[in-house]
């Protein structure tokens, strides 16, 4: 296996292990959002903290080619490596749809109201 090989690998694993910390432990936004589509609401499956590339995304709708992205108070000032990530994931075949965290919390029908906007576009 070559150097080159073994360090992506190992990033992977690294991303993978980080991915499970992440759905052990969501933040408030991300545990409600999540709350409301394991219950299947939108009827769709959706998976979340998805390893994509170099990447691991909020939720997943796989059918959809879907990202959805919870935008906390981190991702203030992060909107050219936002806009990065989103060209990445694009060129992967998904579009991303990215929510405040705010809108989830306080308003979590809109929220999903928004995610079904996007599921059928």
């Amino acid at each position: 296996m070559l150097a080159r090989d073994r360090q992506q690998l190992r990033r992977q694993q690294l991303l993978a292990a980080r991915a499970a910390g992440m759905r052990a432990a969501p933040t408030a936004s991300e545990a409600a959002l999540w709350h409301a589509l394991r219950a299947r609401q939108l009827g769709v499956e959706v998976r979340r903290q998805v390893v994509l590339g170099d990447f691991i995304a909020d939720f997943v709708v796989p059918a959809a080619w879907l990202v959805i992205e919870v935008d906390g108070c981190v991702h203030r000032g992060r909107g050219a490596a936002d806009a990065r990530r989103d060209r990445k994931l694009a060129k992967l075949g998904y579009r991303v749809l990215r929510l405040e965290a705010g809108l989830v919390e306080r308003a979590l029908p809109m929220a999903l109201e928004r995610l079904r906007e996007a599921l059928n576009p």
